[in-house]
């Protein structure tokens, strides 16, 4: 294999050579140094090959957030097999509806798994299972001939606007690419993952750290507890949360902590409220804000620099290092770069709707302001059509955040025989606070068009989320709304 290549297996072979004493990756009080990383790798790889994995394979790993995934992501690197993690929230049935599309070698599970691996395994078309943390005596390097930077490197699961699940395959290359930090950085990047294992964003922001010859800081849940007692355990210079999880680490205890370590406040996913950066630069007044846009299929696409986070609010900034961006005429964001998928594994149509001439169309609207700053203003797949009219709920859900009474909303469309669609709000209220759909619509006069104003109110107790990322579940509002539940 050419030494110039960029493959994922190398990182951890250089650092364990380099830094072989650094610390890795850590969860609760256990620390993997990159030599105990290395180490575990080759036994988990001299293990896999045992089992039959090789050069192409995938491997569906089914486990909770532990230390035990990273060797097998090490191994699987070396191999030039496929890490494939599945989501250790689902169930055995729903599991083996999203497994059987990768059509895996392997099925590996940890212990609260492992009593359903063996029927999973078999529902999922899966020809072998084993326990998580398997290994070889032998801890001698390993390496694949036939390994190329542009070989498949990961496929992760996702469903995306459709509820379908697709597997999204990354290369060797565009990981690499996706978490290459430059050589001039001056110190390692320590950083605390709030995201599951079986999550894109957790190895983006674990490769970006090893990148760094840093460490990676797991939790279990990604509680402002958990995420705080970390940064200070391992004195972290990186947090990255989502908005709510920032929501939430803010209304905390933060005295009880010491978080003077920190350097870097990082979020994105969702609409970042330009009250919580606001916030953020109260509270850490000596730390730097970024806000990031983009997906499991195109890595990066936007990056808002620290300096721009108070001058631009509601923006996700402008295309991020090696990226080009464009919007289609209906206002669909467009990506081209290195960073791209290569497609969705074995859905060539889907592959086709999503990459288009080397442009990754990701199904969100975004408009573009004259400097060439991005905002999100929606989803084609959320545009409700009422009327004749199109409507972004994102729009009308900024012109009704701070109505009085509102505590969190979302806007969804509801099927309607005259109208189509209805633009209906979906509200949590504050406590003690009941708007009414009368009161919301006046909050809109001067902001919104006649059109777009609500017509219908749904009252809630909360908003149901995804468990990763805490997104609004839109489909799931407009069944249980229009289902009367």
């Amino acid at each position: 294999m050419a030494a110039a290549s960029l493959l994922i297996g190398e990182l951890f072979r250089t650092h364990a050579a380099a830094t072989p004493a650094a610390p890795a990756a850590s969860l609760d009080d256990r620390v993997l140094t990159f030599r105990d990383l290395d180490r575990a790798g080759n036994r988990a790889a001299h293990a896999l090959r045992a089992l039959g994995v090789s050069h192409g394979d995938r491997v569906v790993v089914w486990a909770d957030t532990t230390l035990e995934v990273l060797p097998i992501f090490v191994a699987l690197a070396k191999l030039g097999a496929v890490f494939a993690p599945l989501n250790a929230r689902l169930g055995r049935d729903e599991a083996a509806n999203v497994a059987r599309l990768a059509r895996a070698r392997l099925l590996l599970a940890d212990g609260p798994h492992a009593r359903d691996a063996s029927a999973l395994a078999q529902a999922a078309g899966i020809p072998g299972h084993a326990r998580l943390g398997l290994e070889d005596v032998r801890e001698d390097e390993v390496s694949e001939p036939r390994l190329r930077e542009g070989d498949p490197h990961v496929l992760f699961f996702t469903s995306g606007s459709t509820g379908r699940p697709k597997g999204v395959v990354l290369s060797h290359r565009a990981s690499w690419l996706r978490s290459f930090q430059g050589v001039f950085r001056d110190a390692p990047e320590r950083s605390v993952c709030m995201f599951p294992l079986f999550h894109m964003a957790a190895f983006t922001l674990a490769l970006a750290a090893w990148q760094t010859r840093g460490e990676i800081a797991l939790v279990r849940s990604p509680t402002p507890e958990a995420l705080l007692s970390a940064v200070e355990r391992r004195r972290a210079n990186r947090l990255y949360a989502i908005p709510l999880v920032w929501a939430r680490i803010l209304e905390s205890d933060l005295e009880r902590f010491d978080l003077s370590s920190l350097q870097e406040l990082d979020t994105g996913t969702s609409a970042t409220p330009i009250e919580l950066v606001r916030a953020l630069k109260h509270r850490f007044p000596w730390t730097r804000t970024r806000i990031y846009y983009g997906s499991t299929e195109a890595g990066s696409a936007t990056t808002l620099p620290d300096a721009d986070v108070l001058e631009k609010p509601g923006s996700v900034g402008p295309a991020s290092p090696g990226v080009e961006l464009r919007l289609t005429e209906a206002g669909e964001i467009c990506v081209r770069s290195p960073f791209l998928m290569d497609g969705y594994f074995d859905d060539p149509e889907a592959t086709a709707k999503a990459l288009r001439d080397g442009w990754y169309h990701s199904g969100d609207l975004g408009a573009l302001d004259a400097d060439g700053y991005l905002s999100i203003v929606g989803r084609l797949a959320d545009v409700i059509r009422s009327g004749g009219e199109s409507v972004a709920p994102a729009e009308v859900e900024a012109a009704l955040a701070d109505a009085p009474g509102v505590q969190e909303l979302a806007v969804v469309g509801i099927p309607d025989a005259q109208w189509g669609e209805l633009v209906c709000a979906v509200v949590v209220p504050t406590p003690g606070g009941r708007p009414s759909l009368d009161a919301l619509r006046a909050h809109c006069e001067g902001r919104l068009a006649g059109f777009k104003r609500p017509r219908r109110l749904e009252l809630v107790e909360a908003l149901p989320r995804t468990a990763a990322t805490g997104q609004v579940q839109r489909a799931l509002l407009v069944e249980r709304i229009a289902s009367g539940l």
